[in-house]
């Protein structure tokens, strides 16, 4: 009894140390990227009962607390963290966002969202952590080389230029082959107005949150008539409840032209003249010694600023920016100034059964556009003439002491200095969405989305009058300006039913609705000549376009291992008379997944395995007119009009039109395989796919001649296109200081034409692509057999010693002369092999980055060379001079002939890789404040590329290289501050 009693005393002497022992400890969790508080996350004792959630300002509490606990931190999309207690009074953690469970939460799709893991089609979706770093301006520059199927072409290194952007190749010969645009649910233009570069370049980087690609047709058909070449949905960011964030992030950059044409030197110009000019010519030559291309070219400076507030409470979130950029270009006075605004308030009302959502993103954009004939006079003009006169005067060639050579050659540099060009542009994207969940049956839901997509541009400079009348001329010889708007006005109303059905272990998810779509535009043009004291004017143009639309879509999953998805979309247009308005546009796709199947469940090295299979038709309409189905008479303008005295009068002239013109239709096929290991940390796709386009519309010549033109739009032919897409991402290593990502993505892809039902006179196929050198020639052909854009040229003959013979040509059907019949297709512009690769290591506060960017079997029509590199390129006339290119020494080629510029010769193997971009960074610990977050970043963009082509840049839209404002490289310091 005695022990017993002992035992007992002891143990109420304990009790109370044992009481004490149970602490309580609190903090803040963050978003570590972003420093944001995350509400909601789950805070729990490894192997206890007790557990919390942080509040909406991510704080929390957690009571009966021992030392040596293990503290777990978790939330879905992010890395679960844990953290040993050791008896702290204050805990405050940062959560990494998981890629991985990103992609399984969910994703942008036509009129909703869905699961990445229940996701049927091909679908590829960016978010913050997955873009391109450094000196980006517009959504296509974050996401280039990320994705596999999508190949960006940026136009040039001006700030701000535009690209052209394809998936799976473009569906179309001569329609408009852009993805549609969908931004926050509303569709908008691709194309830009007077006085913008790039329409991308309107919505700030710095305001998007998700990008998702959407690629074959069972994804793509629920937006019908417009998502024939794809589509791209940018969700911008959404504000977050709990207290104000203020977030700052901005840049300086300088950028530096790396690479210039190989123009004849000053030494190599003389030489050149004395050994084959005429003593007239020779005398001609100046005693400077000029590099024209660095006249016009600087080291150019920019800056980017971008601040935002976001916050909320319970039932309200908000999110509000502004940004300012003025970025300097390398060609001199080349200027882009951006300002930026966006606003965004969710609001949930009625016991959250009332959602309100309104967002708006405006952009001014004003241009001090730099002549880019420039770049091209800076090649041909002569070296050894000094940049100005003793006087002050820009050198220029002259007939007499007054009056400038009109068939000369212009000074560059006067060029830039004497001739101006500004632009402005404003845009404003906008809607109100409200969803509304029915009280007595919370599973179906009324959606109503209003949008609007407002586009104004203008235009406008002049031109100095001693630039075009010599020494003689004063002030400005003639101003011109040019405004256009565009206003497209969008309606989506559609229900929505969403319910798991327990009893046959089913979720069922259907949509169905009406769309409606109103386009106008309207030009206006004018120029004014000083001198003649006339105006004229290029009257307004307004015009018109309807889209109405009926839709429908059933996702199905049975117990979460197989799915289906139905879509169907109706839809017509005004482009097209009443029997060929409307056209049908019906989708279906297959998933399995295989992980979720007995045999493979409980394989803990297999973390997703799905297989995927679908069929679908798209449509298009987009032609660039309006009316080609009926017929019109428009107003000329400036260059038709008829002048009775000083005045000038407009005629009226009657449009070809093709009143059976119909819809272009593409039917997709495609095939794919979703996989995970270890955990994801393996993880990608694999896709292949079929696509073929019928009844292609194309602008060419009529079949026979009538009317007053003899081109219009017709319904052609058809085109087959066909790939393989592959993309990865691996985790070599990963632990609580340490991460290595490595992603890649590959694309194989083959194009050609399968059926033409018109030709021209006299050529196999229809003739495209016409260049500098010989006016109204092409270069390329469409041809039924081949892929479209192919080169159409001679067969360059050479000697014994492997140099090309100028103006010999094989003879390829040996009847002894040499006729367009010995014309052969040689090569095309688009690659066969597309890829992208990443690279990112995280070391504690650190982190570093490169993308790398290529292409293979892609050629270039080098027109620099062709029409700068024989003899009369220089020596045309006796009163004057113009320089050529090395290529010229290296030829010698003297002929001037249509054969020349058409050999085979200039045909340039163009596959390029380019390392992109490469990053380090680093970011402060805060420990004052712990939702403040300060990074510092340093990259260097378009660092290096490798390639065999003999042209300034093998990256070319369309295959022929004219000369292209180059690509600098460009240093940026950024920093990212939120508090």
């Amino acid at each position: 009894m005695k022990t017993i009693y002992k035992k007992l005393l002891i143990l109420l002497l304990l009790l109370p140390f044992s009481v004490l022992a149970q602490n309580t400890v609190g903090g803040t969790v963050l978003d570590k990227a972003s420093g944001q508080p995350i509400p909601g996350v789950n805070v729990n004792v490894q192997g206890a009962a007790n557990g919390v959630s942080t509040d909406f300002n991510g704080k929390y509490q957690l009571t009966n607390v021992k030392r040596g606990d293990k503290i777990v931190f978790s939330y879905i999309g992010y890395m679960n963290t844990v953290v040993d207690y050791v008896a702290q009074n204050s805990l405050n953690v940062s959560l990494e966002e998981d890629a991985n469970q990103l992609k399984e939460v969910v994703i942008q799709v036509g009129y909703g969202t869905v699961k990445k893991k229940d996701a049927t089609g091909a679908v590829t979706v960016l978010t913050s952590k997955d873009f391109n770093k450094g000196p980006v301006t517009s959504a296509d520059q974050m996401i280039q080389g990320k994705v596999a199927g999508l190949q960006i072409i940026n136009g040039g290194g001006s700030p701000g230029e535009g690209a052209t952007i394809r998936i799976r190749s473009g569906s179309s010969l001569s329609a408009n082959n852009d993805p549609l645009y969908v931004i926050d649910g509303v569709p908008v233009a691709a194309g830009g107005v007077e006085g913008s570069r790039n329409p991308l370049t309107t919505i700030n980087q710095n305001n998007i949150e998700s990008i998702s690609v959407l690629k074959d047709a069972s994804a793509t058909a629920i937006y019908g008539s417009r998502a024939s070449n794809g589509v791209i949905i940018i969700t911008t960011k959404k504000g977050k409840a709990g207290d104000m964030q203020i977030n700052y992030n901005g840049n300086f950059q300088v950028s530096e032209i790396t690479n210039k044409v190989d123009a004849l030197s000053s030494t190599q110009f003389r030489d050149f003249v004395t050994a084959n000019g005429t003593a007239a010519q020779q005398a001609l030559m100046g005693a400077a010694d000029t590099d024209w291309q660095d006249q016009i070219y600087r080291t150019a400076i920019g800056t980017d600023h971008n601040v935002s507030l976001s916050g909320g409470s319970d039932n309200i979130v908000y999110r509000a920016s502004v940004g300012y950029a003025n970025l300097n270009g390398i060609l001199k006075r080349d200027n882009l100034e951006r300002t930026t605004m966006s606003a965004n308030v969710t609001g949930n009302f009625l016991d959250n059964h009332l959602k309100i959502e309104l967002n708006n993103n405006t952009s001014l954009i004003n241009s001090n556009y730099s002549n880019r004939g420039a770049i091209g006079s800076a090649i041909r003009f002569d070296p050894t003439q000094v940049v100005r006169n003793a006087d002050g005067t820009f050198f220029q060639w002259y007939t007499s002491p007054t009056e400038i050579n009109q068939l000369a050659g212009r000074n560059p540099l006067s060029q830039i200095e004497q001739q101006n060009s500004f632009g402005t542009a404003y845009r404003s994207i906008g809607n109100i969405q409200t969803e509304y969940k029915l009280h007595f049956l919370p599973e179906l839901k009324a959606v109503a989305n209003f949008g609007y997509d407002q586009l104004s541009g203008r235009s406008f400079g002049n031109t100095e009058a001693n630039f075009l009348n010599g020494l003689a001329g004063s002030g400005f010889n003639n101003t011109y300006e040019k405004t256009q708007s565009r206003f497209n006005k969008l309606m989506d109303l559609f229900l929505n039913y969403n319910k798991k059905l327990e009893s046959i272990d089913t979720q069922l998810d259907v949509t169905g609705g009406y769309s409606y779509q109103d386009f106008r535009e309207s030009f206006y043009a004018s120029n004014f000549n000083f001198q003649s004291n006339n105006t004229t004017v290029d009257p307004n143009f307004p015009s018109r376009i309807n889209l109405q639309s009926f839709f429908a879509r059933t996702n199905i999953s049975v117990a979460d291992k197989y799915l289906l998805t139905l879509s169907y979309r109706r839809d017509g247009t005004s482009r097209f008379t009443e029997t060929n308005r409307w056209a049908n546009f019906p989708a279906v796709a297959l998933a399995w997944k295989l992980n979720e199947e007995n045999f493979l469940k409980d394989v803990e090295s297999i973390s997703t395995l799905k297989l995927r299979g679908g069929w679908g038709i798209t449509g298009q309409q987009d032609i660039g007119v309006s009316y080609p189905s009926i017929p019109l008479y428009l107003a000329s303008n400036t260059a038709a009009q008829y002048q009775f005295g000083s005045d000038f009068y407009t005629t009226y002239r009657p449009q070809p039109y093709n009143s059976n013109l119909k819809w272009e239709q593409t039917t997709t096929v495609n095939a794919g395989l979703d996989f995970g290991f270890v955990n994801n940390r393996i993880n990608g796709s694999v896709d292949l796919y079929k696509r073929t386009t019928e009844d292609l519309l194309l602008y060419t010549q009529n079949p026979s001649f009538f009317g007053f033109s003899n081109f219009d739009n017709y319904n052609v032919g058809t085109i087959e296109n066909k790939g393989i897409e592959i993309a990865a991402e691996v985790i070599p290593f990963r632990n609580d200081n340490f991460e290595w990502r490595i992603g890649g993505n590959v694309t194989f892809q083959d194009s050609k034409i399968t059926k033409l039902t018109t030709t021209q006179p006299n050529t196999p196929g229809i003739n495209i692509g016409g260049y500098e050198g010989a006016t109204g020639n092409t270069i390329q052909n469409h041809q039924v057999g081949f892929a479209p854009s192919s080169f159409y040229v001679y067969e360059q003959a050479y000697g014994v010693d492997g140099k090309a013979i100028d103006g010999v040509y094989i003879d390829r059907n040996k009847d002894g002369l040499i006729t367009q019949q010995d014309k052969y297709r040689f090569h095309k512009p688009a690659a066969d092999v597309f890829y992208g690769f990443n690279t990112s290591v995280t070391y504690k506060n650190f982190d570093m980055g490169m993308n790398w960017r290529g292409s293979w079997g892609n050629y270039n029509y080098n027109n620099v060379d062709s029409s700068k590199g024989f003899y009369n390129s220089v020596l045309i006339r006796n009163t004057d001079l113009s320089n050529g290119v090395e290529n010229l020494l290296e030829t010698g080629f003297q002929s001037n002939d249509t054969k020349r510029f058409e050999s085979d010769y200039y045909i340039q193997d163009a596959s390029f890789v380019r390392l992109d971009n490469v990053s380090v960074g680093y970011t402060f610990n805060q420990k004052d404040k712990a939702s403040s977050l300060v990074k510092m970043t340093l990259s260097a963009q378009n660092v290096l590329i490798i390639t065999k082509y003999e042209g300034l840049d093998p990256e070319i839209s369309g295959g022929i290289d004219g000369n292209l404002y180059p690509r600098p490289i460009t240093f940026t310091l950024g920093l990212n501050v939120n508090f």
